[in-house]
């Protein structure tokens, strides 16, 4: 125990902290507030800004800085040596060490019982649910300011009242439905438009021969339903209405076992038929998903990015991130770092999918849905056919648990949106190249190269520092040729770690040289060719051309005035081009008013290789240049009309751009 008495920190009803049994004295409730905020970070830094809101809301007073600094070290002197509270930047963290915090531990029996009811482990699920719901000691935060109650607490009250509809499903299926409806009708009179709470009421009502009290349940939700909201009962509760007019309401399930598919109606006293047992599920009977690819150990740089990441995810902001970017900016490592920081978060476990696809083909919504709800129990022969009865599915097994999703390498918005959860505590995570403006709800962070010093500090971390500091200038090199690229660092830096005899100076002589730069960044299945690849085929053809004139003929940096005179075009063509090839990542925006735009060296390397075009002659008098084509008999002839629309086909190359109509017509 470090050599101190364990702390007790609690928030599930008045924010209190103990040391060896006694209580700690917290001073008032804007002091209990910095604690109770600190705790519900979870270890991660908490901006001033952050807690300025929570402490005063919209308007801090002109001292709140001081007020929070006179708060912390209140803090630390009562909680020393027991926890570690540190200043970073604008921001403060908290490390509690050994210390009992209620919510974590509600969060891990909470969990451990949704995995019990799962598998069919009825009894199991009934105890370790009824150990979380009696960390309970009244209404959470209740002595902290009026500001940190309203974001906290509706996450936390929800997370009890599933915990509450989970321990009373067991209870149900243990058969235990008389001591069941006295807590399900005050429960359903605080939360009468809880349809779950709703058919367990009927559940136990019925199986207490009160067949018409059940239906007459029923009725009234119906009625606060359409009253309150504009919407009947949803298809769960209408079918548990129609067995109980029935008289097939399920029995509770026998022998600890998961009942699976529809209840036979059977005459009375005869024998119940075989149950199914849980493990008919398949594989993934009563495991948790956890289905996130391996943590990056040596991750480096990227901080602010990560702690935005993570704010959002626990609530700080949207429910869900997409994190875009050109190839190589280190998106899906990012985003699986940030997953893993966030796992506590999401009891009930974690979903992956890399929507790309192994072959280049991106998953279709349906199959990747199918992957989601056999993870979460849903039996092969019970998966519905039609994408839209999947979606429907999974939103609603979603609804009542905490789980991230990762969806890695999405195509665009309409692969994305049926994967998204609905209502309820879950989140989801995406990486992608597009720019997902449709999505609805979600925080966007992009991701450019790395600083100079953060690609220094990658190389380190992998290659080690003592050797990357005793060739200063070849590593500051290494780093530039790699456009600060994360990809192409990694596999530098994996090159240099096989080739423990190589200097930072010999793999500088080896980047150098243009025509073989490409070359040197592949290693295993890493290659920066590889990832440029998608991005480039995204685009049509006559786009692709126009990026491979621009890429031979044109500055490094240039705007759509610019790239029109190359490429012998009117400007509001050349400027929808542009876009489309910067809405892929192939191009840089580097300037908005006018936008002006930017090859990376391995980008313009890349699409001068790919591209067909030959080296072009000066332009004439008027700065307007002339792009050449090789047709198959070796002719040269004039670039064709950029369009960026996805399925756009050309028969042969025009002249020169077309009208602005045309291209329009075509994007």
């Amino acid at each position: 125990m470090n050599g101190f008495d364990p702390f007790v920190f609690r928030v599930l009803g008045p924010v209190e902290a103990e040391a060896g049994g006694q209580p700690v004295t917290l001073g008032g409730a804007k002091q209990r507030t910095v604690l109770a905020a600190m705790l519900l970070a979870g270890g991660r830094p908490l901006f001033d800004d952050r807690l300025k809101a929570l402490l005063w809301g919209c308007e801090p007073p002109a001292t709140a800085t001081a007020q929070i600094y006179t708060y912390v070290s209140q803090l630390r002197k009562r909680l020393h040596p027991g926890v570690h509270l540190e200043r970073r930047a604008n921001a403060y963290r908290l490390e509690t060490h050994d210390a009992f915090f209620d919510w974590t531990a509600f969060e891990s029996l909470a969990g451990r019982g949704r995995a019990d009811l799962t598998a069919g482990r009825f009894a199991a699920a009934a105890d370790h649910l009824g150990q979380a719901l009696a960390l309970r000691r009244g209404p959470a935060l209740s002595n902290v300011t009026a500001h940190l109650t309203e974001q906290e607490r509706p996450f936390l009250d929800e997370a009890l009242l599933s915990a509450r509809e989970g321990r009373i499903e067991a209870e149900l299926a243990l058969g235990r439905h008389d001591t069941a409806v006295p807590q399900l009708m005050r429960l359903v009179m605080e939360n009468p438009l809880r349809e779950r709470l709703l058919g367990q009421l009927m559940t136990a009502l019925h199986r207490c021969g009160r067949q018409a009290e059940a239906l007459a349940v029923y009725e009234r939700g119906r009625r606060v339903l359409r009253d309150e909201l504009g919407v009947d009962p949803g298809r769960a509760l209408r079918d548990i209405q129609q067995s109980v007019l029935t008289g097939t309401l399920p029995r509770p399930a026998a022998r600890e076992v998961a009942v699976i598919g529809p209840a036979l109606a059977l005459p009375d006293g005869a024998p119940s038929p075989p149950t199914v047992r849980a493990r008919d599920r398949g594989a993934w009977s009563g495991v948790l998903p956890a289905m996130l690819p391996a943590d990056v150990a040596d991750f480096t740089g990227r901080r602010p990015e990560l702690d935005g990441i993570v704010a959002a995810l626990r609530g700080a902001g949207s429910r869900h991130v997409v994190v875009t970017g050109a190839a190589g900016t280190g998106k899906s490592a990012l985003a699986v770092h940030a997953a893993h920081r966030s796992r506590q978060r999401f009891a009930d476990g974690q979903l992956h999918a890399d929507l790309s696809g192994q072959s280049g083909r991106p998953r279709a919504p349906a199959e990747v849905l199918g992957w989601f709800l056999r993870a979460m129990g849903v039996a092969e022969r019970h998966l519905p056919a039609s994408p839209e009865e999947r979606g429907q599915l999974y939103r609603s097994l979603l609804a009542d648990r905490r789980m991230l999703v990762l969806l890695d390498n999405a195509v665009d918005d309409r692969q994305v949106h049926p994967l998204l959860p609905g209502a309820g505590g879950s989140s989801a995570l995406i990486t992608g190249r597009g720019s997902f403006a449709t999505l609805p709800g979600v925080r966007p962070i992009t991701l450019g190269p790395m600083g100079s010093d953060e690609g220094r500090r990658m190389l380190s971390a992998i290659v080690g520092a003592e050797r990357i500091e005793a060739e200063p200038e070849a590593a500051a090199r290494i780093v530039e040729l790699c456009d600060r690229l994360p990809l192409a660092l990694r596999i530098v830096a994996a090159r240099m770690a096989a080739h423990p005899h190589w200097r930072a100076e010999a793999i500088t002589a080896r980047l150098e040289p243009e025509g073989r730069r490409l070359d040197e960044l592949r290693m295993g299945d890493l290659d920066i060719r590889a990832a440029l690849h998608p991005g480039h085929q995204r685009v049509t053809g006559p786009v692709r051309t126009a990026l491979g004139v621009l890429a031979s003929a044109g500055p490094d940096t240039f705007g759509a005035r610019q790239a029109a005179n190359v490429l012998g075009c009117s400007e509001e063509d050349a400027e929808d081009a542009l876009e489309s090839l910067a809405g892929t990542g192939l191009l840089e925006v580097v300037g908005r008013v006018p936008p002006r735009y930017r090859f990376m060296p391995l980008v313009r390397l890349f699409a001068r290789e790919r591209s067909h075009v030959e080296p072009l002659s000066p332009g004439t008098p008027d700065g307007r240049t002339t792009g050449r084509l090789l047709t198959g008999s070796g002719q040269p002839q004039p670039p064709a009309c950029p369009s960026s629309r996805p399925n756009d086909t050309m028969a042969s190359p025009s002249p020169g751009c077309g009208s602005s109509e045309q291209l329009r017509e075509s994007m």
